[in-house]
């Protein structure tokens, strides 16, 4: 070794050179050193931190020796501990850190796993073994990452693998993923597309199709395509995604079979293929064999334990239909869940789904209710089903007359049927034509409660544009407000069932629900007669989705300008004969009449109401014009609705709706005429006489002391018994 040149080597002092350059393990000689290299004691030392076995890492406790980075580069976690006794220690700090670190090592150990799973399931193509695999991670609320792997994992392989990521998707949906991890799984994806773009060209078209099949396989609702676009930017890719899903495949004809069968699904197993089997399998052991070691070995066959809740929803409505057959598929099921072969999780959840139905179950078996009672407690008694995991029954309404098990499922058909065609013409009074026609006794509450339900479940899966129509249509035919209160019932009874399909349910029917007190459809003390009839939504203790669309309700009835922009949610107006908002007509109806009572002429009058072109909205007329002689005791005005009446512009139908219309609301009029009640039963009796309502029309809520001998053809003639 050369020790020359103040003992460092022409390597180092090449490295040296360099001005920026700082070496460790220069050595600087200066004449007064005491250690010259004339000193064999000072080459000693100098070869010691040379040759030194140690290298200079770290003593013990300590940092590195002389040269060494270790201690000042150190960013282990032991050397950043917080010490108890330093005076700025917190403990909460310390505490929300480590909750921190380690719900990211949690989640970083499901990603490798979630990776690991859906590796072996595309090598595999094990349903069921992959289905045990993500429920005994333990970790449903990282789930929607194993959407989103799976999805993006699958994109960039073969048809095979695409076909495999869908089928188990379907699968696993409900059952081993909640819809939320997939709903929220899916707009992950959705919002990366332009990162997935970077590595798979075709991933706009690629993406879209998941996104498509997800709805056509009822994992995904098709609000979930204007709801994302709605959240993100204009020009990105993910809303490319979203239009070419929806306008690129869903809107084609006969979209769900194209679909299915883009990636070769035909030879898999898709949810609809294997309700099929199961109700096949249901028939042929009531039917024909009633072998329920056979029908057992069918079950197993169809390899869908996650399934098995199907299999019990469907015996359970057939035992219901047939009844007959109820001890033979008891037994099954019985035989089933002590065989091991549908667990007690499966069973509770069939038993679950049709309490959930049963509602709209009674409308084609009227005794649904009380049938399903005694199979829960039969089941509970023989010890194969636990009654406790089980929700309670809807709450049954007692002023709810039966229908006809064949007259409501005929109704709800031509309901379906009806709404629709209004929906694509915006012909209201065609509406109002079909239900007279249809609706038959009138003013069924049961078939019109019916109505409501459907007209804002149909409404609620589509735009903004069908949501205003059906509002409009809604406050047009002026149903009875105990049949539009128990529609409402019913909607939220059933809301936990739409919320799988229709995630914002909530938001939507509180809107419906405020949009129906704006119109005057519903009073505001309606909102609590809903609550009261709804047996969810009396419990104080629980925080039912129906309870929070009251809560909405309300809150959207307080608000600053509530009416203007509650009529405005949705656009304020569908098109075509619809645009008229409502409260437009109703305002051009009260200039009408105000022209009219300073002077104008009968004739007139009527040629404006008929030029409103809205026959079906004559009762609001009816109503205004009641009010209006009630209060300013005009004959006037009672002369119009005598002539609009004798020329078959206002038909007895329109006037028992005014007339109705007006009954409910006395209470408030009362407030500003003393005697309003009894000028309207006054004007009622009138009314009969004159041949404007039947004989049979009655308000039983108000009582009035006027005599009938009061009600005689001369009051018809002069008024002076009103006026």
């Amino acid at each position: 070794m050369d020790y020359s040149d103040g003992f460092v080597s022409k390597e180092h002092n090449s490295e040296s050179a360099d001005p920026l350059s700082v070496s460790p393990l220069q050595i600087s000689i200066t004449p007064k050193s005491p250690k010259s290299s004339s000193s064999p004691r000072s080459l000693k030392n100098h070869d010691k931190h040379s040759h030194s076995p140690k290298y200079g890492l770290p003593k013990k406790g300590g940092y590195g020796g002389k040269g060494t980075w270790e201690g000042l580069l150190e960013t282990s976690d032991e050397g950043n501990n917080l010490d108890p006794n330093d005076p700025n220690y917190d403990s909460f700090e310390e505490c929300e850190g480590t909750k921190t670190r380690k719900a990211a090592e949690e989640f970083a150990e499901y990603k490798k796993k979630a990776t690991v799973i859906v590796e072996e399931y595309f090598a595999t193509d094990d349903v069921v073994s992959t289905a045990n695999e993500l429920r005994e991670i333990g970790l449903p609320r990282y789930n929607f990452y194993f959407v989103k792997k799976l999805v993006s994992m699958a994109m960039d392989r073969h048809d095979k693998e695409k076909e495999m990521a869908a089928v188990l998707l379907s699968a696993l949906y409900a059952d081993v993923i909640d819809p939320s991890q997939v709903h929220r799984g899916f707009a992950k994806l959705v919002e990366s597309a332009d990162d997935l773009v970077v590595d798979i060209p075709d991933a706009i078209d690629v993406l879209a199709l998941f996104v498509a099949r997800a709805v056509v396989d009822d994992i995904l609702p098709p609000a979930f395509l204007t709801k994302q676009s709605d959240s993100l930017p204009e020009q990105s890719k993910a809303v490319q995604v979203l239009k070419r899903a929806e306008k690129g495949y869903l809107a084609e004809p006969l979209h769900a079979e194209i679909i299915e069968r883009r990636w070769g699904g035909s030879r898999n197993k898709t949810v609809e293929d294997v309700k099929l089997r199961i109700n096949n399998l249901l028939v042929e052991y009531v039917v024909v064999s009633g072998d329920v070691k056979e029908a057992c070995r069918c079950i197993k066959d169809l390899n869908v334990p996650f399934f098995h809740h199907e299999i019990v929803k469907r015996a359970l409505v057939m035992a219901m239909e047939r009844w007959r057959a109820e001890d033979r598929l008891l037994h099954l099921l019985k035989a089933a869940a002590e065989e091991g072969l549908i667990n007690s999780s499966q069973m509770s959840k069939g038993f679950g789904r049709m309490i959930d139905s049963v509602e709209d179950l009674s409308l084609d078996i009227p005794n649904a209710q009380t049938i399903l009672r005694g199979l829960i407690s039969k089941a509970a008694s023989e010890g194969w089903l636990s009654a406790s995991s089980l929700k309670s029954l809807p709450f049954e309404r007692a002023k709810q007359s039966v229908v006809e098990a064949s007259v409501a499922k005929d109704f709800k058909l031509k309901a379906q049927f009806i709404i629709k065609e209004y929906f694509f013409s915006g012909d209201i009074e065609e509406v109002s034509g079909c239900l007279e026609a249809e609706n038959s006794p009138p003013s069924s509450p049961e078939l019109n409660a019916i109505f409501v339900k459907r007209l804002i479940m149909l409404a609620m899966d589509r735009k903004n544009r069908e949501k205003e129509m059906a509002s409009i249509l809604l406050s047009s035919l002026c149903f009875p407000a105990d049949h539009v209160v128990n529609g409402f019932v019913m909607l939220i009874e059933s809301a936990e069932d739409t919320a799988l399909d229709i995630p914002v349910v909530v938001e939507d029917l509180a809107m419906f629900l405020a949009r129906a007190v704006v119109d005057e459809v519903l009073a505001p003390q309606h909102l609590e007669e809903i609550g009261n009839q709804n047996q969810l939504i009396s419990r104080p203790d629980t925080d039912s989705i129906g309870s929070k669309v009251l809560q909405m309700a309300k809150s959207l009835l307080k608000a600053r300008l509530s009416g203007e922009r509650i009529l405005r949610c949705w656009g304020g107006g569908g098109s075509g004969s619809t645009a008229r908002a409502v409260e437009e007509v109703k305002d051009k109806i009260g200039k009408l009449l105000e022209e009219y009572e300073s002077g104008g002429d009968v004739r007139e009058a009527c040629r404006c109401i008929k030029e409103l072109g809205m026959p079906f909205f004559h009762h609001e007329v009816v109503k205004k014009a009641v009010v209006r002689v009630i209060e300013k005791r005009n004959e006037g005005v009672w002369r119009l609705l005598r002539e609009c009446f004798g020329s078959g512009l206002i038909t007895m139908y329109q006037m028992t709706k005014g007339f109705s219309r007006v009954g409910e609301g006395l209470d408030d009029l009362a407030l500003d005429v003393p005697d309003a009640k009894k000028q309207f039963k006054c004007y009622v009796e009138r009314a009969k006489i004159a041949g404007w309502l039947d004989t049979s029309f009655s308000m039983d809520l108000i009582t009035i002391t006027t005599k009938p001998e009061h009600f005689t053809t001369t009051a018809e003639n002069n008024g002076s018994s009103c006026l």
